[in-house]
């Protein structure tokens, strides 16, 4: 057993109980007072479902990623002593450092490929939470962790605070919370900023990557405020409640994509990590031309985020 399955083990004998709490209190609430989030009870059983089995198939590889950062532990450059003020500061690092994963998991196919299993559910509520892709560890971009550990923070510190992060963006998933106060929507990642991630709308799309600070999308241009009602799930919805289709279509779609007769060498490549959408004759759009066209089209619409890709068009690669 590596040490991420003993540090995930020991958290997940608190959360675990905790989510499937939250969810069923929130399968109440939104079916007898709420008329936004009450989802198809199969939709939701298929999420949980994922997630039992993700918990197990990314536990079971985690040792390729923790390997590596306990094995560049030796070439620190200072050891960072554990003090309260270490943890908040390795915390706000690693919340830096997973925003730009997850911002280049929907800018590089590979690793959309892995990150669309999490948006393909066409509701939003904690059980999506759990729709989790069963391949993370053979993505890349867990090696994200290692600058943390190359200036001097623990190996178990930098995976502690790699757990703490997703726990709270469980909580995101909903739509009882309208607004939170002004001032923590304006720090914090929150159930409104989350909502405008999972949306297809395409004023919507490149948008909120963040974990637990909002802040990062401000610095970087990709912010949005949700204004108008979210349309979840792909640009192209996969209309299945199959999970073997849903955590492998899009890897499919890349075999099937880069086997084409006739490609270049580079062309092949770029089906792999171009962003999702991207293809050799232009016959599909990339989410930033998708915005791009609607902005064209609205032009009494504010400019929209910086010019980076989002999740949902991407599911435009399968076609």
């Amino acid at each position: 057993m590596t040490l991420e399955n003993i540090i995930n083990s020991n958290i997940a004998m608190i959360v675990i109980p905790l989510y499937f709490a939250a969810i069923f209190g929130e399968s109440i609430f939104n079916h007898f007072f709420h008329e936004r989030g009450v989802g198809d009870m199969k939709d939701n059983g298929v999420s949980m479902g994922m997630g039992l089995v993700s918990a197990v198939t990314n536990g079971a590889t985690a040792f390729i990623s923790v390997g590596v950062l306990f094995w560049v532990q030796q070439f620190q450059l200072y050891a960072i002593p554990l003090t309260v003020a270490s943890l908040v500061i390795c915390f706000i690092l690693d919340d830096l450092r997973y925003y730009w994963h997850h911002r280049i998991a929907h800018r590089v196919r590979w690793v959309w490929a892995m990150h669309v299993t999490h948006h393909s559910s066409t509701q939003y509520n904690f059980s999506v939470a759990l729709r989790q892709g069963w391949t993370k560890h053979f993505t890349g971009t867990m090696m994200f962790k290692v600058p943390l550990v190359l200036i001097g923070f623990d190996p178990v510190v930098v995976l502690f605070c790699g757990v703490i992060n997703p726990t709270y963006q469980f909580f995101l998933h909903t739509e009882l919370v309208n607004k939170m106060p002004r001032w923590f929507e304006a720090v914090f990642n929150t159930p409104s900023h989350h909502r405008v991630h999972h949306g297809r709308n395409p004023q919507y799309l490149d948008a909120n990557y963040a974990g637990t600070l909002i802040i990062w999308d401000k610095m970087f241009g990709t912010f949005v405020a949700e204004q108008e009602k979210v349309d979840y799930g792909l640009v192209k919805n996969l209309e299945t409640l199959n999970p073997f289709i849903i955590i492998f279509h899009e890897y499919w779609g890349i075999l099937k994509d880069a086997s084409q007769r006739g490609l270049t060498l580079w062309q092949r490549i770029l089906y792999v990590l171009a962003p999702p959408g991207w293809c050799h004759d232009g016959s599909r759009l990339t989410s930033e031309q998708i915005k791009a066209e609607h902005y064209a089209a609205h032009t009494d619409c504010a400019a929209g985020p910086s010019k980076t890709s989002h999740d949902t068009a991407t599911a435009l690669a399968e076609s």
